[in-house]
């Protein structure tokens, strides 16, 4: 048997790493608190009710289809998948809702609509888009950011330029486009990245290609189903999986991770994972002379938002709302600074309602409607009930007499999540829910080293490190993360002469 490898936590980078690392022959066990695998995606069951409790857009279908098929396997192995049409809606008001269409012939009659000429924009927009996502995803997402060198390749520096790099988000999409309300569709992707527009990098329009061009789909059943498919391809190859069994320590001898001890008992290593929060993993299951970082450094990072969630069951079908829904009748650039520049809980939330239930009947009774609520929110706020209420009294307000109907009079289930629990369940440094803020200076070399400098055969995966923060990159990372092993730790090479 191979070397054994020991995995800490079970989200999407966790069990990218171990499955990759098991189809080469390594021993591979994953350890996971919670009782479901899955981290962030985990989902539960109430009431009839069947609730994802995390991601819930699908985007970057590639990605998924290249994790699937390096193993022989095909995404349709393990879950089905359909595209949404219209991709999502955008509320401004009352009577003024923007459905944004799976087509793109469609989507330029839409800029039209809106924008006389714009069309045209949108194609050279769309146009650098594609390129943004093809380097991006061939060059950038798969190199290990162990250091600047690594981009030092002629053909990676000519793309610097065409990338937008040193553009903010916000004037590449000003430069093209006039209406508000455009803007702000092409600008909604980046709020979950870590920073306002005006702060995050064009090169982050390749969300828009991602979104636009490469559509929004759903696996029936729920997010979740994903989570399934990749537990029963890291089974087949053999992966051990054990769940509520919480990581206490990590004992280091002489700069190598040796054992792993958990609240119920402990496993020799040869190499150790850190697929949980970053900031846990290396600030409290190592000594502090193991630690690269210290907690000033922590402190000092750019986090992306944590949110506010409600999952709700409603005894009726709901009028206007699609699969994805976004509440934008309020000021979209005065949210963004409360999360990122003065963060403060929202005083006007956007928010977004997920109504799972249009598309699949599956996740709530007959004749019920599944709703998942989201307003984003900075990190390390004071979580209380009282704001939880709150809120849930503002965003049901604003549904209401958007929609025009009564919601919460038929609700019959509800349930809160927000930075306590973020905390509780996973973890997650000042309770956030997305991980490390794609800004400039948070980019690619400049995050947290997925390989530890004081311990040499520990790694870290997920959103804390490369290539950041979402599903897509959290399921690279762990790619990206077993092949930096393969290549330090050959099976048949000593420990004691890795490097």
């Amino acid at each position: 048997m191979g070397k054994k490898v020991i995995v800490i936590g079970s989200g999407f980078a966790g069990l990218a790493a171990a499955t990759t690392l098991a189809d080469q022959g390594y021993e591979v066990r994953i350890l996971e608190k919670n009782e479901v695998p899955g981290g962030r995606a985990r989902q539960f069951e109430a009431e009839g009710f069947t609730f994802d409790m995390g991601p819930s857009w699908y985007w970057m279908p590639d990605v998924f289809d290249t994790y699937f098929q390096r193993f022989g396997k095909q995404v349709s192995d393990y879950y089905d998948l359909v595209r949404l049409d219209p991709s999502y809606q955008i509320y401004f008001g009352p009577e003024d809702i923007m459905e944004v269409p799976a087509q793109l012939n469609d989507l330029k009659a839409l800029f039209e609509r809106y924008e006389p000429g714009s069309g045209k924009h949108l194609d050279k927009f769309l146009e650098e888009a594609a390129y943004k996502y093809r380097v991006g995803m061939q060059e950038f997402v798969q190199k290990p950011g162990h250091s600047i060198l690594e981009f030092a390749d002629m053909r990676v520096l000519k793309s610097v330029f065409r990338l937008q790099m040193f553009q903010s988000m916000s004037s590449h999409v000003r430069s093209l486009f006039r209406h508000e309300q455009l803007r702000q569709m092409l600008e909604f992707p980046v709020l979950f990245l870590g920073a306002t527009p005006e702060n995050t990098p064009a090169m982050y329009s390749l969300m828009n290609y991602a979104d636009l061009v490469l559509g929004t789909w759903y696996p029936m059943g729920g997010m979740h189903k994903i989570v399934e498919g990749m537990v029963a391809l890291a089974r087949e190859k053999g992966v051990q999986l054990r769940t509520g069994e919480a990581v206490q320590r990590i004992d280091v001898v002489n700069g190598v991770a040796r054992k792993v001890i958990t609240d119920r008992d402990q496993y020799t290593a040869d190499i150790v994972v850190g697929a949980a929060d970053y900031h846990h993993v290396e600030q409290q299951l190592l000594d502090p002379e193991w630690r690269q970082y210290t907690e000033s450094y922590w402190d000092k990072r750019t986090m992306a938002p944590s949110s506010l969630l409600y999952y709700v069951g409603v005894n009726k079908r709901l009028r206007g709302l699609h699969h994805h829904n976004l509440f934008f009748d309020e000021d979209f650039s005065r949210h963004a600074v409360e999360i990122y520049d003065q963060p403060q809980w929202p005083s006007k939330p956007l928010f977004y309602v997920c109504a799972p239930s249009v598309t699949d009947p599956s996740v709530a009774p007959e004749g019920h409607e599944n709703l998942f609520i989201l307003i984003p929110t900075a990190p390390d706020l004071q979580d209380t009930d009282s704001e939880r209420e709150k809120y849930y009294d503002i965003v049901m307000d604003r549904l209401e007499k958007l929609t025009g109907q009564d919601v919460r009079g038929s609700v019959v289930y509800k349930r809160s999540y927000a930075h306590r629990d973020f905390k509780a369940d996973y973890h997650a440094y000042k309770g956030n829910a997305y991980g490390l803020a794609n800004t400039l200076r948070q980019t690619a070399f400049l995050k947290p080293k997925l390989r530890s400098k004081k311990v040499k055969n520990l790694f870290y995966a997920g959103q804390l490190t490369t290539p950041g923060p979402g599903v897509p990159p959290s399921l690279i990372s762990g790619q990206v993360v077993a092949a930096e092993i393969a290549k330090n730790h050959k099976l048949n090479k000593p420990l004691t002469s890795a490097v």
